[in-house]
């Protein structure tokens, strides 16, 4: 009888992480730091003089993407939409900014930023 009781008590251990393996795995889950909140909405000052585009490595659900979203708004003069599904974040700037500064900008948040072409 103590055999069943513990193999009931493994199995709703397992079904109740599988439920939240699955939702991180949808991007619903509160992983990479906690709950989701997004980020404010930021504005340029000026008008555009350039844009990049990074590949961002280690982005798993959209709390991640409001991290990456984040840093990079940080940044004074660049604004960001990152675009989670394809890993991927676009950036405006009105002013003139090395695209290393947004780069070790991601990278303290833990993410690896790629410059594409």
């Amino acid at each position: 009888m103590s055999n069943v009781i513990i193999v009931v008590i493994l199995l709703i251990a397992v079904v109740l992480g599988m439920r939240e393996t699955i939702k991180h795995f949808k991007g619903e889950g509160a992983c990479c730091g906690g709950g989701s909140t997004k980020p404010k909405k930021k504005k340029l000052k000026g008008k555009v003089i350039c844009t990049y585009t990074f590949h961002i490595d280690g982005m798993h659900c959209s709390n991640c993407a409001n991290a990456v979203t984040r840093a990079i708004n940080d940044i004074d003069g660049a604004v960001a939409k990152v675009a989670l599904n394809k890993k991927m974040a676009r950036v405006s700037c009105d002013r003139e900014i090395d695209a290393h500064v947004i780069e070790e900008a991601i990278s303290k948040r833990g993410y690896e930023a790629i410059l594409m072409k």
